[in-house]
């Protein structure tokens, strides 16, 4: 080994040393340079290296044709996806027929000895709940050969005071509470039914958040503090027609109504009175004389009244309308929620009798103190508990208006069905094909623990979620 390889701590290296070894090997031969050039070549190779970094890029742009874009259809129509969105299945032809389901008969509902049996909707009964939009889309109609409901003991109560109220002429005022998906929506729907097959008269608001959320059109009625929403108000007369056509076939007019948009003589059909309302913008003048005419005093035939409503949280609160001063509008002082408040506290007195019903949400519903703290109240005093929940003293959303309307109403509260109905809605379920394994006791016993001891909604979850839409 050479001595300035040795001692290269000690000695300045040497040229070579400065050469890669690939570059000494070439041809079985050996080159070398002098210290001088391949110092001046290594430094002249870093300095271009250098200035080819630092040297500015040229931009360049090649003139290309654009592909043309193939469209895959035409976009949706305005309303497609809504109306899609909302689009309810009542039947399917792939289920099997349940062998032995009878259909409601008007009294069925009310029967105590139909407890936990299931029941097929007539027809017409079907078309009167579809005009009245009672079906919701996240309801398990789709699945099955026919619409069916399950009749419950709290489905038997709700019928029988409904029919002695209509009997005595008196008005059952009735809150329907409880968690998520318990059937409270579907509760209002077999209220509805025994009303349609009783040959009462049926007024549905099925979705109260769209009278409180700004999204229809509003206007200030003269000389009064109310609001009026004419486009929903007319789309619920056109409803309120096609369902209770049957019942109003019947019925003529015993007042005289100058403020309406055509003339309509005493004693004409009602039918003519409510096909008047041919826009928006007469639209509540034609409900309020319907209103009036269905609640006439003393005059034979006139049926009792259902009004329901679902979704009873967006009503209790301030609705997001603003009155020319920009002021937030109270749900209160909306002409069409007004009515139902009025109704649902008593101020309002249906003489024919009949029944006031508001379900509670909990999939989409604002918080409401004072509703909240009145059905705690109500539950309370309809148990006989000495201690009554009272406000929190440093609570500061409470509403007098809210708390007013709650305090002589029932509260009805729905919990999970009892292992009598779970079975009976489970039979139903296999015999439609949908569920393949035997039910038996501990199958039923199994389903209904997994579901929070017979949540409705949460059986379907563990037994349908796989065959749902």
């Amino acid at each position: 080994m050479s001595a300035s390889n040795c001692l290269r701590c000690l000695v300045r290296p040497s040229a070579v040393a400065l050469v890669p070894r690939q570059m000494l090997q070439v041809g079985g031969g050996s080159l070398t340079f002098t210290a001088t050039a391949a110092t001046k070549g290594a430094s002249t190779a870093n300095t271009g290296g250098r200035q080819n970094a630092n040297r500015p890029q040229k931009l360049r742009f090649k003139k290309t044709k654009k592909k043309n874009v193939v469209s895959s259809g035409k976009p949706p129509l305005p309303g497609e996806r809504k109306a899609y969105r909302k689009k309810i299945v009542l039947s399917n032809n792939n289920a099997l027929p349940v062998p032995g389901l009878e259909n409601l008969r008007p009294n069925d509902l009310s029967k105590q000895e139909n407890v936990g049996t299931v029941k097929a909707l007539p027809e017409d009964v079907v078309d009167a709940l579809r005009a009245m939009e009672a079906f919701k889309p996240t309801q398990c109609w789709g699945i099955f050969r026919q619409p069916s409901v399950l009749i419950r003991q709290e489905t038997v109560d709700l019928t029988n005071k409904m029919k002695a109220a209509g009997a005595d002429g008196k008005t059952v005022r009735m809150v329907i509470e409880g968690n998520r998906i318990t059937g409270k929506s579907l509760l209002l729907l077999q209220a509805m039914t025994h009303a349609f097959m009783n040959d009462w008269v049926v007024l549905h608001i099925p979705e109260a958040q769209e009278l409180t959320t700004a999204v229809t059109e509003y206007a200030p009625i003269e000389n009064s503090p109310l609001w009026t929403q004419p486009t929903y108000t007319l789309k619920l007369l056109q409803s309120f027609k096609r369902a209770n056509e049957k019942v109003l076939s019947r019925m003529n007019t015993v007042y005289s109504h100058a403020d309406l948009p055509q003339i309509i003589p005493v004693n004409s059909p009602l039918m003519q009175l409510i096909n008047s309302a041919k826009e928006a913008d007469g639209a509540w003048t034609v409900f309020q004389a319907l209103w009036r005419e269905l609640n006439a005093e003393n005059v034979p035939g006139r049926p009792p009244i259902l009004f329901s409503l679902d979704g009873l949280a967006h009503i209790m609160k301030v609705s997001d309308y603003r009155n020319p001063a920009f002021e937030l509008i109270h749900s209160h002082d909306l002409a069409l929620v007004k009515l139902f408040t009025d109704c649902l506290s008593g101020a309002t007195v249906m003489p024919n009798g009949g029944a006031v019903l508001g379900a509670t949400t909990r999939g989409n519903s604002p918080r409401s103190a004072s509703m909240e703290l009145a059905i705690a109240q109500r539950e309370a005093e309809k148990a006989g508990e000495k201690e009554v929940p009272q406000r929190d003293p440093y609570g500061k959303k409470y509403d007098d208006r809210v708390e007013a309307v709650m305090k002589s109403v029932e509260i009805l509260r729905l919990k999970g069905v009892s292992k009598t109905e779970a079975r009976g809605l489970l039979e139903y379920w296999a015999a439609s094909g949908m569920l393949k394994k035997r039910v038996d006791e501990s199958m039923v016993s199994e389903k209904w623990t997994l579901s929070g001891n017979g949540v409705v909604g949460e059986m379907e979850r563990a037994s349908l979620l796989t065959m749902k839409a």
